[in-house]
């Protein structure tokens, strides 16, 4: 189900990017380029315009959307940790425990013995 939602929503993103090249604004956009203005002569000059702002909004809602129901989809399986929690259990399994340490060797915890320099 996620993988479908971001496919959805990746599509969406390239339809809505092709909408919102088509549609002339100031400088003209390419709206005139599209069919060699095909687009005002299959709607009408003002109709198009029209057709293209109502395209996008209405794709830009769904993507938000969809966005949104995404967090809520997805779904590891497991119990909810932070990194931080992950790489403190990483750490407590690599590391022995200190009961499992061997005791140091014997003559290394005794003092080593005097040494008399009069004879």
């Amino acid at each position: 189900m996620f993988t479908f939602l971001i496919v959805v929503i990746a599509l969406i993103g390239i339809v809505m990017t092709g909408l919102i090249l088509l549609q002339a604004g100031k400088g003209g956009g390419l709206a005139g380029i599209a069919s060699g203005g095909a687009t005002t002569q299959i709607l009408g000059a003002r109709q198009a315009p029209d057709v293209l702002e109502k395209g996008t909004w209405i794709m830009a809602t769904v993507f938000i959307v969809l966005c949104v129901l995404t967090n809520f989809v997805i779904d590891d399986g497991g119990t909810q940790e932070s990194v931080l929690q992950q790489s403190q259990q990483t750490n407590q399994q690599t590391l022995p425990a200190p009961e499992e340490l061997p005791p140091p060797p014997l003559e290394d915890a005794l003092p080593p013995p005097p040494v008399e320099d009069g004879e």
